[in-house]
This record gives C-alpha cells, structure tokens and sequence, in this order.
C-alpha cells in the first residue's frame, strides 16, 4: 500500500511540474499569435494598486504587443503620480479624470480597473457594453446584485471579463493545484487559511482636506469595502474553490471591531467557516494586529497537506495509530498486575504534537505572485478574442461567497446563497 502510494506521488509530482509551463504564457512564445495588432490598453483607477499594475504591464517584455494609450482616475496626486510613471517608461498616455470620457473619446481594446470596490461595478458594465475588454481588481463589486448585473453584462456583451485573482496565472499554485486535483493529496479533509498582518489601512489624510477621509480611507467604510472580507479573503476563499472544483453552500461566520476604536466601520478581526456539500470545511481567519503568522492556504488529504503561499508540501504516511502514552502505560499496568481494575480519573491522552517533518517545495521557479502572468493573459486573451469562462466564474462566486460572509456577520447566522445569485 505504501509502495503504491509513493509510486502513484511520484507520478503525480512528475506530470504536475510541465502543467504550469503549459499553462502559463511565460513557458511559450507568443509569436504565434494570429494578430499582429497591438491592444489598446488603458488603467482606470491609479492609486497605489493601480500604479502597481501599470508598472507591471509596462516592464513586462513576454508580449510586446500592446500600448497604453490613457489613464485615469479623479483624483490627482494618484493621476499625476501615474504621469510621472509613464514617463520614466517614455510613453505619454491620455489622461482622464471621468472614466465615461476615456471610453467615449480614447479608442481601447481592453481597460484594466483598479478603482475602490463599489466604482467596480458601474465601470466595469459601461466598458463591456461598449465591447471594451476588462480586467478588473477583485471583489467584484460591492453588493450581491451588482456582482450579478457585472456578470450578466459579461454575458450579455460576450466581452471578456477577467477578475484579478492573481494566484490563478501563478505557475506555483497552476502546478499544486493541477497535482490536487490529479489525486496527489488524496482525499480533501479540511482546508484552512489566514491572513495575519500588522497593518491597519489607515492612510494619512491632508490637514486641510479633511473631507478626504473617506476618499482616501475608502476600505474602512462600510458603503465602499467590505473590509478584510473583500480586500483579503477573497483571494483565500478562491483558492479553496478552485481546490474544490466547487463553491460553498453555507457560511457561518463572526468579526468584530477589537482593535482600531478610530471609526471605521467593517471589522478589524473575523473568522468563518465555509461547508460545501460533500461535508468538506473551509476554515478562515484574518486580523490586523500581529503578523507573526503571516498569510497562507493549506490544503489538507489523506495523503499529504500542501502549504500553498509557501509552496510547501508534507506527506502524510499511512501509520497505524498507536495508543497514546498513557493509555500505553495503562495497558502495561494492567497486564503486570498493578491494577485489578482501570482506575478512573488517570491520565489516559497525550496531545498530539505538530510533524517536525520540513516537507518539500511544490514548485521551483516562481517569480511574484502571479500578477504579472494575469497581465499578461489579459493581452493574450484579448488578441485571441476568447478567456477561459471557468475563471470569470471563479470571481463572481468568490465575490458572492464574501458578501455572504458579511451578512452571516451582520446576522449572526448561518447563510446559503439565494437562487437568484446562482449561475450556470
């Protein structure tokens, strides 16, 4: 059994580490590409998320096929800090300051939207019903209809929709999780995650512009962000789904304001556990006060335990149990004639310790987070004119799933998702 079982690992492990390469633009070359025209592509939103994207897309050489051609966003230190990037790569892009004058005024093939969560959605519809491509920041939107009317107008369009959960385009987790699925954990038990960080979003605001603050504070608001649900576990939550090949069916979830007494209003610390119909659990936490934990995904079978954000895999040999130490000695005890009887009240478990076993890399060579790999598909996938469907669904279940998540904190229930918000 064990010899099988390492034989089928080995196997597993071989065919999963060419999957990514396959999978990823940076292990092909691009210059088979039908289209030699390039794609028009322009930035809404260019704050410190949306500067990071540009710089991305403009250092990026693995298709050259592409130019920025407008920015925008509507407020100004963020516009003119992207100016001043486009220069340091020596292109001049139009600038905007309304989103529905780059689209109407400044030809584009595809818009990348990096705007607070509840511009998503109005954005986002206005550019896929002009036959604009999109690839916009998850969550998708702020409200459950909004993620639907998002969704409906990718449909409707035919325009492609692309969410930014940049651990789908990163070769490591295309690899462990291609390795997932083919079996080489074995049977999903549980999965966990959490995101920890010292940190809390609060953003300096000028003295004599006070009425900034929520502008600029905009993820501590309940009528812009859901907060830790939307900015960070989303992109946990996705990862869980695509381990699955499924979504939840329930979430049962708490968070509170512990920490920050400054006036936000989404919470500073929750935790939830996620079902799915097979009996599998998806337990999450997230808080901003410690980070000795850090952020991280494990996946947990039968057979072995991957530890996605450090690339970390741990076997799980078949061992038959043995007794825990004190029933041990109680067993010897007994059969030496130390007791007539079990006395009651004796130690009789130990606590199990955690495998000091450092496992294996999942998966070599790696460079980021997968952003740039997005970025790069979001070209290709435009010039061919078609994007995996699989992967829009992934963000629009994961965004549905964290506004589910807010009601069963709001709540203090446990919530399905209504059939209205269910899709093919």
């Amino acid at each position: 059994m064990k010899g099988n079982r390492r034989d089928f690992i080995k196997k597993t492990a071989i065919a999963g580490a060419g999957l990514a390469l396959a999978a990823s633009p940076f292990g092909r070359t691009f210059a088979a590409l039908a289209s030699d025209k390039k794609v028009r592509l322009a930035v809404i939103g260019t704050g410190s998320r949306g500067r990071y994207l540009m710089e991305l897309l403009l250092a990026q050489k693995v298709n050259p096929n592409y130019e920025l051609v407008a920015v925008c966003d509507n407020y100004g230190p963020s516009l003119n800090e992207a100016v001043a990037l486009a220069k340091r790569y020596k292109i001049n892009p139009k600038t905007y300051t309304d989103y529905s004058q780059l689209i109407n005024q400044s030809p584009v093939d595809g818009v990348i939207i990096a705007t607070p969560l509840h511009q998503h959605a109005h954005i986002t519809i206005d550019c896929l019903n002009k036959g604009i491509h999109v690839l916009c920041e998850k969550a998708m939107a702020r409200t459950l209809d909004d993620t639907k009317a998002m969704y409906d107008a990718h449909i409707n369009s035919g325009s492609i929709l692309l969410i930014g959960h940049q651990r789908l385009h990163s070769n490591q987790y295309i690899n462990a999780l291609e390795r997932i699925h083919n079996g080489e954990i074995g049977v999903i038990g549980q999965m966990k995650a959490y995101w920890h960080r010292n940190h809390n979003w609060r953003r300096d605001v000028p003295d004599n512009q006070p009425d900034l603050e929520r502008k600029i504070n905009w993820r501590l608001y309940k009528e812009y962000s859901a907060g830790l649900l939307t900015e960070l576990m989303s992109h946990q939550l996705q990862v869980a789904n695509w381990a699955m090949k499924k979504y939840p069916v329930s979430v049962m979830a708490t968070g509170s304001i512990q920490y920050y007494k400054d006036g936000r209003e989404v919470p500073d610390n929750m935790a939830a556990i996620f079902s799915y119909d097979d009996g599998t659990q998806f337990i999450y936490d997230s808080m901003t006060i410690n980070k000795a934990e850090g952020c991280e995904e494990h996946i947990i079978g039968d057979y072995a335990t991957m530890k996605l954000e450090s690339n970390n895999i741990l076997r799980e040999d078949p061992i038959k149990p043995e007794p825990a130490p004190g029933i041990a000695q109680l067993i010897n005890d007994i059969q030496n004639g130390l007791f007539k009887s079990a006395p009651i009240g004796g130690s009789s478990w130990a606590a199990e310790t955690a495998v000091s076993y450092n496992g294996e890399e999942i998966y070599k060579g790696q460079d980021g987070d997968g952003t740039r790999e997005e970025i790069v598909h979001f070209i290709d996938y435009i010039q061919q004119k078609s994007s995996p469907e699989w992967m829009t669904k992934e963000g629009y279940y994961t965004s549905i799933w964290s506004l589910l998540t807010e009601k069963s904190i709001e709540s203090g229930e446990r919530i399905t998702c209504p059939d209205k918000y269910l899709i093919g």
